[in-house]
């Protein structure tokens, strides 16, 4: 990034790594000028970052002060992102992984359309439904926690090339794009076979159930992807999840009647009880891992007890029993089959007997535990594995968050000593009360976090200076960023820009 893109303070008032109050401006020591002098300089890109120590000592981290913007100033940048920059923050490996599943499949659609997949004509509904599969397979707790999670992050930890570990990092955090894609794509090959099939009804003597069945499953998978629509998950909550689970579930019904269809099917239009070998169908399969796959999560569902505190009138603390490994996330909700909401998990490890969800009012049902806590809540004995969990792949990195974002990386801070915790916010401890900052003050040293409290210090941090700053001198690998959207690209163009790995939350869950 250009010297000019930023504007920096020559002397800026912040606080020390404990996050106690600020503290005035004083003659450094002679150790203390070497930091400055260390990190007031130019920041090196990545590689730079990893040819030695910056510090002797990594103690000398806990002195290190907060760079402060002027009062009024929201950001130090003084002109915006190149349209480079901005297009490579969002045309993330999200988008890419949805672009080539897509342009795939229609690819195969186009060359079915022209008589050159002979495949395709006989199997056009094994074609969308294995799209399907491995659609809900990419938004399995089960599948991704156990077949790609775990194995990937124990097989390549650490010691593998980091451009490796970022690749697989991206991949990994992204499989959304695939989830997407598929289900597209195999609404696409539905509605080619359906159409197919009318073609061809008069020369296979198609019976009109099997017509009828073929247009109520576009219908259904239809509504089910447009329900998930971004706009509409994000300002129609409930509507989606009426709308994409049920109609979701309503679409597996019909597969297997389809399935069950075709098997009894004779060549001359009528149909047969006695039934053949659904087991020697592509479509049998695939239909049976779709209901395996959707079954396993809502098996675990449990009714458990909670402990629910409001510090303030913008966030409930829950406590549950039970402690958790770092970097899995949690559904809750009130019932047993509407409405559940997915957040992260705080916990000092397997060990605890507790754990803790940071639920930040952003809506009627989250501004409902507030107003009426509940004694007990439904959830998912089996949860599901976030962007922080990857964190085992990095020698080092660093967690910044705003407001109730504490939630999904504190575990990650706090179970792993080589990660280190930036938390901004707003009058932090009357609105989140006490028990995060004992956790922080007992299990994590002054130098591994900065807690910034923005109503107490009367200003904004500098924050892409502070997370250069700390990227280098805690050798980090990567930053793992959770902010609201217009934060979230902020830091992640500014992340880019300065050639520094970063992560950050996607919101299409």
């Amino acid at each position: 990034m250009s010297s000019d893109s930023y504007a920096y303070p020559n002397s800026a008032t912040g606080i020390v790594f404990s996050g106690a109050a600020s503290v005035p401006t004083k003659p450094l020591k002679e150790d203390e000028k070497q930091f400055e002098s260390a990190t007031s300089s130019k920041t090196p890109s990545i590689l730079d970052s990893e040819r030695g120590d910056i510090f002797e000592d990594e103690r000398h981290l806990a002195k290190y002060l907060v760079p402060a913007l002027e009062k009024g100033v929201k950001n130090a940048r003084l002109k915006p992102p190149t349209l480079w920059i901005k297009f490579r923050v969002w045309y993330n490996p999200y988008r890419m992984l949805y672009t080539f599943t897509f342009v795939l499949n229609m690819i195969g659609i186009v060359v079915a359309a022209c008589g050159k997949f002979p495949y395709a004509e006989a199997h056009g509904a094994a074609l969308a439904l294995g799209n399907i599969t491995a659609s809900v397979a990419c938004r399995n707790e089960f599948f991704i926690r156990y077949f790609l999670y775990w194995p990937l992050v124990h097989v390549f930890q650490k010691w593998s090339p980091l451009p490796i570990r970022i690749f697989l990092t991206g991949f990994l955090q992204h499989l959304g794009g695939i989830h997407s894609g598929c289900a597209t794509s195999g609404i696409a090959w539905f509605i080619y076979t359906v159409v197919r099939t009318f073609q061809h009804r008069h020369v296979k003597n198609t019976p009109p159930a099997v017509l009828a069945w073929g247009v109520l499953g576009v219908v259904v998978t239809v509504v089910t992807m447009v329900a998930a629509a971004p706009w509409i998950r994000a300002h129609h909550h409930n509507f989606f999840e009426r709308h994409h689970r049920f109609a979701g579930w309503l679409s597996v019904v019909f597969v297997w009647i389809f399935v069950c269809l075709a098997d009894s099917l004779r060549p001359d239009g009528s149909f047969t009880t006695e039934g053949r070998h659904p087991v020697k169908t592509q479509e049998f399969w695939y239909a049976l891992c779709i209901t395996v796959l959707i079954a396993i999560p809502w098996s675990t569902i449990r009714k458990v007890p909670v402990e629910i505190t409001t510090p303030s009138p913008r966030v409930a603390v829950i406590k549950f029993g039970k402690g958790i490994q770092q970097g899995l996330l949690g559904r809750i909700s009130r019932t047993a089959t509407m409405e559940y909401h997915g957040f992260g998990i705080i916990s000092e490890g397997i060990e605890s007997n507790t754990h803790y969800i940071i639920a930040g009012v952003q809506g009627d049902w989250t501004r409902g535990l507030v107003s009426d806590p509940p004694k007990t809540l439904w959830t998912r004995e089996m949860k599901f594995a976030g962007l922080p969990y990857l964190a085992h792949f990095f020698r080092r990195g660093i967690a910044i968050c705003t407001g109730s974002g504490i939630g999904a990386v504190l575990s990650t801070t706090v179970q792993l000593d080589n990660w280190f915790l930036i938390w901004i916010g707003s009058d932090m401890e009357k609105t989140f009360g006490p028990v995060l900052f004992e956790m922080i003050a007992r299990r994590m040293p002054k130098e591994r976090y900065i807690l910034f409290d923005t109503k107490k210090e009367g200003r904004r941090p500098d924050t892409m200076k502070m997370l250069k700053d700390i990227y280098v001198a805690f050798k980090a690998e990567v930053v793992l960023i959770t902010s609201n959207p217009a934060g979230n690209a902020e830091l992640m163009q500014g992340c880019k820009e300065n050639g520094m790995h970063s992560f950050g939350p996607l919101w299409d869950s």
